[in-house]
């Protein structure tokens, strides 16, 4: 399977032309074209553009409103809700962060919390955008069910990835996404794909045993990373994300593979910290400048992995897709050609 190359813009332009084709209104076709692709060019590909066919074929299937009316209310100074309506997950979680920003602005900080939304690819293109506006952001949601609770042999908890973006005035952000699974399923279905092995500390098979076949540990449970720790960050992540904003929760998540006529009512939380109200640029651009130089001076354990920042090596991808274009493979171009154009 051959790879094609293609422009920044004229993919984000198909994968906007794809979901409107598919009835979604423009501005919110535009959101997650952006969405998906930034993640894509900063090298989080299960989460890029090969999610433009699965969110199109949930719009089909009924699972995704396309002309879902997005509402946003005001429970109090600096509290937003949204309700998603089922709409398309990236543009719902955008417009809670384009809603929570002049909030932020005018009274420091904002919280949004979203309800009947769906999957919304990675978390690092809100964590950049939000610092782009010089906010810090907090942006977690929850999943469907594939952890167990500490001391748990059953699926209860998702892998509910949490993300932290802070700015510099130098312009070199730091964005921490990750969810809270050792490791994701799609590293699962690859190495299934691949007919490899994984290590036995990924996952559990259906019995509740270490397994190093991909295969029995689909069919099992994922991992929490650092064990009971992981396992409890990712119950309060569903606890504040799930419960808290009105969504579904635990193992009321319909799981991403059911029947895709169904929404997911996912839930997610936003959190925005106007960083200019703590330190004034200078000053922040000089501290962060001073932490920046104490990390990546660390001696690295691998000399030929020299210690980075969360967030530096998907930076450095997204400046290089940029200037030379995204390589995708040929068989997905042409399906997202082939959806831009109604085919």
């Amino acid at each position: 399977m051959g790879s094609s190359r293609i422009g920044a813009v004229e993919l984000r332009d198909l994968a906007e032309a794809a979901f409107r084709a598919h009835g979604v209104a423009a501005p919110q076709a535009r959101d997650a074209a952006q969405v998906l692709i930034r993640a894509e060019m900063m090298g989080i590909v299960t989460h890029g553009a090969a999610r433009i066919p699965e969110y199109t074929e949930r719009i089909v299937a009924g699972g995704i409103d396309p002309a879902a009316a997005i509402a946003i209310g005001h429970p109090a100074p600096g509290l937003l809700r949204v309700d998603g309506a089922d709409g398309l997950g990236p543009a719902i979680l955008m417009q809670a962060l384009r809603a929570a920003r002049p909030v932020a602005e005018e009274l420091g900080l904002a919280a949004a919390f979203c309800r009947r939304s769906a999957h919304v690819g990675a978390l690092a293109p809100y964590l950049l955008t939000a610092t782009e506006w010089g906010m810090i952001a907090l942006v977690a949601t929850n999943a469907s069910a594939m952890m167990a609770p500490a001391g748990g042999r059953a699926a209860r908890l998702g892998n509910n990835p949490l993300g932290l973006g802070f700015p510099d005035p130098d312009g070199r952000v730091v964005l921490l996404d990750m969810a809270l699974s050792t490791v994701s399923r799609s590293r699962l279905r690859q190495a299934a794909a691949e007919g490899g092995e994984i290590p036995p500390d990924w996952a559990v098979d259906a019995a509740g045993r270490p397994t190093a076949d991909p295969a029995a540990a689909l069919a099992g449970l994922l991992g929490p990373a650092g064990g009971h720790k992981g396992a409890g960050l990712a119950l309060a992540v569903d606890l504040l994300a799930g419960l808290w904003s009105g969504a579904a929760f635990l193992t009321r998540v319909p799981d991403s593979g059911d029947a895709r006529d169904r929404p997911r009512d996912l839930g997610q939380v936003v959190l925005l910290i106007d960083a200019r109200r703590l330190l004034a640029a200078d000053e922040a651009a000089e501290r962060m400048a001073a932490f920046r130089r104490i990390v990546e001076k660390t001696p690295p354990a691998d000399p030929s992995c020299p210690v980075r920042l969360p967030g530096d090596r998907a930076m450095a991808r997204l400046r290089r897709a940029e200037a030379e274009g995204v390589d995708l493979p040929a068989p997905l171009l042409t399906r997202i050609i082939d959806l831009a154009t109604g085919r």
